[in-house]
Order: C-alpha cells, then structure tokens, then sequence
C-alpha cells in the first residue's frame, strides 16, 4: 500500500520509512484557519483541513494529514516568532508539564475520513537561563511548536514523558499503522 502524506514535515517521512510504510509527499496547501479552542479539537480540525484538500487531488488514493501543536495551561504554544519567544516558550515549560497533541485524518481510497488525535505528556527538567539561551543558539527551536525538538537536541530538556514519544516527535505512528492496516 503506498499512501499520500499531506505534509512537508522530514520528521513524518522519517517516521512512516521507520514503519516501512510506502508514501508519497505532497503537501497540502491552505491558510491553517480554524474556529476550535480546544488543543485536540485544533489539530483534528486542520488535518481533516489538509487530509480533505490533498484528497480531491488524489482520487482512490489514501491520504495521510496530520497537525502537532503543543499545549501548556489550556494555551497553544505555536512556533515561535523570533529567539526572544522561545526563550519565552522554554521558561515557561522549564520545570513543567504541558501536552503535545497530535491530530490525524486518514482519507481512505473510497474518500471515507477517519480523524483521531492523540495526547502525550512532557514534563521538562527544570531548565537555567543559560541552558536555554545554549539551546535557542542552535536554531533547532525556531521551527518547532513550542520550541523544542524532542528528537533533537532538545531531548536534553526533558524529564519524562507520559505517552507516545513519536506522537511529540509528530506522529503517532502505531496508531496510525493500526488504522492504515486495520490491524
């Protein structure tokens, strides 16, 4: 089976090559606007978005949509802006537990959609000012929601986690292999 993957993310091609699972990539294409509040709600809404608009492109084929944000105190924290909003990000994280959720729609060759999310805990060590500075000065951050790569050197942040590691990579891998293959 070789599926549609209506991302750009390399961190999901990475993931659907470690399943073993055949995809091609094109990713969708519209303004990610929704009128949820909810973190699980937000990402279930733009990957059905996404999953939807790749679709109609391809016909009988199955599409794969998927959006990450991550969550602390009921608040998306997005991408950040610049260094000074990660650094603003990370301290708020430091030394806490926020939800990384991962929403997912698979549009199946009939074009019949199955949307799910699923949410994994992180709590980060208690970080110094310094360690983060150290971090932000990589880069890694400023293309992450909220400001971290867990697969990267951001892991050195991270206490624990409570759930799917790949799912805060951006993927919930088994899940989706459960769903792709009925399994």
């Amino acid at each position: 089976m070789k599926i549609v993957l209506a991302s750009g993310s390399p961190r999901r091609r990475e993931l659907l090559t470690q399943a073993g699972i055949e995809y091609i990539v094109d990713p969708a294409d519209i303004e990610e606007v929704t009128k949820e509040t909810m973190p699980d709600k937000v990402v279930e809404d733009l990957s059905r978005q996404k999953a939807v608009a790749v679709a109609a492109k391809h016909t009988g084929q199955i599409v794969l949509a998927a959006d990450t944000v991550v969550a602390y105190d009921g608040k998306i924290l997005g991408k950040p802006a610049d260094e000074d909003d990660a650094f603003r990000m990370l301290t708020e994280l430091s030394g806490r537990t926020h939800q990384v959720f991962t929403g997912v729609t698979i549009v199946d060759a009939s074009g019949d959609a199955k949307t799910f999310s699923e949410c994994t805990e992180v709590t980060m060590y208690e970080n110094s000012p310094e360690a983060i500075k150290a971090y932000i000065s990589s880069g890694e951050p400023m293309d992450k929601a909220g400001a971290y790569g867990i697969q990267g050197l951001g892991a050195v942040l991270v206490e624990k986690i409570n759930g799917d590691y790949n799912n805060v990579v951006g993927l919930p891998l088994a899940k989706v292999y459960r769903v792709l293959y009925n399994v």
